[in-house]
């Protein structure tokens, strides 16, 4: 990596943010965190996001260090403009997804169908075979933070319906203790499972899951 692309992780603000941009370009600037593994690519990736206005906060040497500059610049958007991609780097991606997601849009010279499908399997909100084309990453951005958003969207609405049955199934399950060892009908156990989560201000499913802790302790 040479001198420029190994300088200090850490980029100002473009000195002139409300300078004119191009015609449809992003209404803000995004904190970008840039790794890659040549120096003519580094630099080309650098001018193509500088030229849209956006901040390149880190540049992490390899994908094992993702983690860690993700939790200290808080990037919102991540960039891997790479010769090939690797199963380590997948795996790095992986866990990245999984505790910190962002979008994540990667340039890749070298690809198969294999690798592609573990990328997509990884979280990667863009896959390009190719180097970086300046007049095409702003639209390649604009497409890979939909798709993140997206996915982030239903990844919300399937936990939430997740939530929504342990709950169900949680609370008919408090009921039926309650109608047993009081002798409530469920009308009354109902209401003194929402009694006991309102004085305690829990979520209906926590107050049952709390009640069955405890029969299962006596």
């Amino acid at each position: 990596m040479n001198t420029a692309c190994a300088e200090a992780m850490e980029f100002r603000q473009p000195s002139n943010p409300d300078a004119p941009r191009p015609s449809g370009a992003q209404s803000h600037w995004l904190r970008v965190l840039l790794v890659e593994d040549h120096p003519a690519r580094c630099q080309a990736a650098e001018n193509a996001l500088r030229r849209l206005h956006h901040q390149i906060v880190a540049k992490p040497e390899t994908t094992a260090q993702l983690d860690t500059a993700v939790d200290r610049y808080q990037p919102e958007l991540i960039l891997l403009a790479l010769d090939a991609m690797s199963s380590q780097v997948v795996e790095h991606l992986q866990a990245l997804q999984r505790h910190s997601p962002r979008p994540v849009i990667v340039f890749a010279r070298h690809s198969d169908a294999r690798t592609i499908r573990s990328v997509v399997h990884a979280g990667v909100s863009a896959f390009v075979a190719d180097d970086i084309r300046p007049e095409r990453l702003e639209s390649i951005i604009e497409v890979a933070l939909a798709r993140f958003e997206a996915f982030q969207s239903m990844r919300r609405e399937l936990e939430d319906t997740k939530l929504k049955l342990a709950d169900r199934r949680d609370i008919e399950k408090a009921k039926g203790l309650l109608m047993k060892r009081r002798g409530l009908d469920e009308n009354k156990a109902h209401e003194v499972l929402r009694s006991m989560a309102m004085d305690r201000n829990l979520r209906l499913g926590d107050a049952a899951r709390a009640v069955t802790a405890a029969a299962e302790l006596l």
